[in-house]
């Protein structure tokens, strides 16, 4: 599959709460869903509360149509109070690599 669509985003949890959000997110629906073909989360070596996503997805019509399923909007709802402001967004569109978890 080609990813025409693909964001990268940093997100501050608030102090202490930077596991739970990893945690929701490396559960996160969108890893079932066939459209998202690049998912990856990561963390700041220097401040646990800051976390990392890449995603890829086939187009920014599937992504749009995923993000406004329930499941999406719980995991939503269940982020929100963990974090400490707004989430940082970049364009990004994933090309290539690999993950060697």
């Amino acid at each position: 599959m080609t990813v025409k669509h693909g964001f990268h985003a940093t997100m501050t949890a608030l102090p202490g709460k930077g596991d739970e959000v990893i945690a929701l997110l490396l559960d996160a629906p969108s890893l079932a869903n066939v459209d998202c073909v690049v998912f990856l989360v990561g963390r700041s070596a220097s401040n646990p509360d800051v976390v990392y996503v890449t995603e890829g997805w086939t187009s920014p019509e599937a992504h749009s149509a995923f993000f406004a399923t329930e499941p999406a909007q719980a995991l939503v709802a269940k982020l929100q109070p963990l974090m400490a402001g707004e989430s940082r967004y970049t364009d990004e569109l994933p090309v290539g690599g690999k993950p060697a978890f």
